[in-house]
């Protein structure tokens, strides 16, 4: 059984993606064994299995002709399709003296019921790093979270070991959340890079520009956060309580709802962990703007246009005076197209009838309560 596990047990990758590719070979550079690469039966698949097990001296199979006599089975398909996956396999061969990992972040190690009951020893070990086409990790120092049967995770932790990385206890309950903080590490952080790229092209910049000049300010960042930790590393106007610039930011960001929104959102969670000045006005100036925020409305719902939006400022002066004469004022909500929100505005843009209604940004618009 597992507890007499060779140190170096034959390893078997089911799923060739780029999971499996960057385990496969770290575990290869590691002095492990990989005995067989599994994928589908699927061109695709099966050109990645050859390849990868070309590059680890392993037999590239899928679940058609798989060999499966390996001691370990490290499944490295998308979350959706590990119970799957492991059903196909799970009649093959006899799981009593096997182990199997999965890789998911957010599922438990009960994904491999099928083999656990089959008598197989089962963990869900998952590395906090991220795998992108282009590039193959190291895995030197980095967290694996292992949650699973005994003998499984006692091998989970050794083999980690091998790896160079650090393996931690998690707990089945508490995997969601576990991989709600991966995200926010890693994919959400990238999500809010090309967010100030998009603001950067209202500077004049394009995204390859801002992308390049944003690079030494977010390295410095991540280097101070490491040695200095998140209240050391937090400046700008937030941290000075300079609630006058943080007002100008939201007025230029109405231009960029989505950018918006995230500002709003980082803005609010800085008063929440971090150390600032002057909280109680910055507080003020973020909820006057949040009040602004429109939120969902559906038809015949009424909303006020708090602004000329700025496209129409450069609009014809026949466009810019029938929002000028609709700005403070209530209209239902008639419609929606492309992102756009129609205000039936009837009378109000008195002498041009033909225009009886406008479209405008959600931005512009405020929920009416009169």
């Amino acid at each position: 059984m597992l507890p007499a596990m060779a140190a170096n047990p034959g390893i078997a990758i089911v799923g060739p993606g780029r999971l499996g590719k960057a385990l496969a070979l770290e575990l290869k550079r590691a002095g492990y064994t990989i005995s067989e690469v599994v994928s589908r039966n699927h061109a695709g698949s099966r050109e990645k299995a050859r390849g990868l097990a070309r590059r680890v001296g392993a037999h590239a199979s899928t679940s058609n002709s798989a060999r499966l006599d390996a001691d370990l089975f490290w499944f490295c398909v998308p979350d959706r399709k590990i119970a799957s996956v492991a059903s196909e396999l799970a009649a093959i061969v006899d799981w009593k003296r096997k182990a199997a990992f999965h890789s998911s972040g957010a599922l438990a190690s009960d994904e491999l019921n099928v083999l656990r009951r089959r008598g197989a020893s089962v963990a869900s070990v998952h590395p906090l790093m991220t795998f992108v086409s282009g590039s193959i990790p190291s895995l030197k120092g980095v967290p694996f979270a292992v949650e699973g049967d005994t003998m499984a995770v006692r091998a989970a932790r050794r083999i980690v070991r091998g790896l160079g990385g650090q393996a931690f206890t998690i707990r089945k309950q508490h995997k969601a959340a576990y991989h709600a903080w991966g995200a926010f590490a890693s994919p959400l952080l990238v999500a809010m890079l090309v967010t100030a790229e998009q603001v950067a092209r209202t500077a004049g910049l394009s995204a390859v520009q801002a992308r390049k000049k944003m690079l030494p300010i977010v390295k410095q960042t991540i280097a101070n956060y490491e040695a200095l930790g998140p209240s050391g590393a937090f400046s700008g106007p937030i941290v000075r309580g300079d609630a006058e610039t943080v007002r100008k930011h939201l007025q230029v960001l109405r231009r960029i709802s989505k950018a918006s929104d995230v500002y709003l959102a980082l803005a609010k969670a800085a008063l929440q962990y971090l150390p600032t000045r002057n909280q109680k006005e910055l507080e003020k100036v973020l909820e006057q703007r949040s009040r602004r925020m429109l939120g969902a409305v559906e038809i015949g719902d009424r909303v006020r246009l708090i602004e000329v939006p700025y496209a129409v400022k450069e609009a014809r002066p026949e466009t810019r005076t029938i929002f000028k004469r609709c700005v403070g004022k209530v209209f239902p909500v008639a419609g929606f197209e492309k992102g756009l929100i129609e205000l039936a505005v009837g009378e109000a843009v008195g002498r041009f009838p033909a225009a009886h209604s406008i479209w405008v940004e959600p931005e512009f618009l405020e929920r009416a309560d009169d």
